[in-house]
């Protein structure tokens, strides 16, 4: 089962590759993986997207708490979210597909950043699914160069404090 958990920690040298090192240690494969500074600089959230069962998963919950850098972990899994995926794409695109290839993108809100000659650069925002099927209508243009994130995650409603 697809687990999404929400880490915010100290933001200090070295957390990322403690917070890694103990899901490789448990023998879990970290499907996506964001971190970046929240509002407070001096902390960071880490997204974790990771495939496994309750059991070891709270294992490793209750090590990433007792981590020094590690401020509290959520599971966001049963919660109601917001998930987005950052997606640029390159794709082949010449006189006679680029009108027909923008039309496309206009339906998934997904902008040209870039035109070049032969190809078109195209950057879109949205949950997994979205994503997964922007690519797949770009397959048959020819993809020359594909990268997105993980994914990020915040749960929905008013932050209680």
């Amino acid at each position: 089962m697809k687990r999404t958990l929400s880490v915010l920690v100290e933001n200090n040298p070295g957390v990322l590759s403690k917070v890694s090192g103990l899901f490789g240690r448990r023998g879990y494969n970290i499907e996506s993986l964001v971190v970046s500074e929240t509002e407070d600089r001096t902390i960071s959230r880490m997204t974790i997207i990771v495939d496994g069962d309750d059991e070891i998963l709270e294992q490793v919950k209750k090590q990433l708490n007792k981590l020094v850098d590690v401020i509290k972990v959520s599971d966001l899994t049963n919660e109601e979210t917001v998930d987005r995926q950052l997606l640029l794409i390159r794709v082949n695109a010449d006189n006679s597909t680029r009108t027909e290839i923008i039309q496309l993108m206009d339906i998934f809100r997904a902008r040209i950043v870039d035109i070049g000659r032969k190809s078109l650069m195209i950057e879109a925002t949205g949950d997994e699914t979205k994503i997964d099927a922007i690519i797949k209508s770009l397959q048959p243009f020819g993809i020359q160069e594909l990268v997105k994130t993980g994914t990020i995650s915040v749960v929905r409603g008013s932050k209680e404090k």
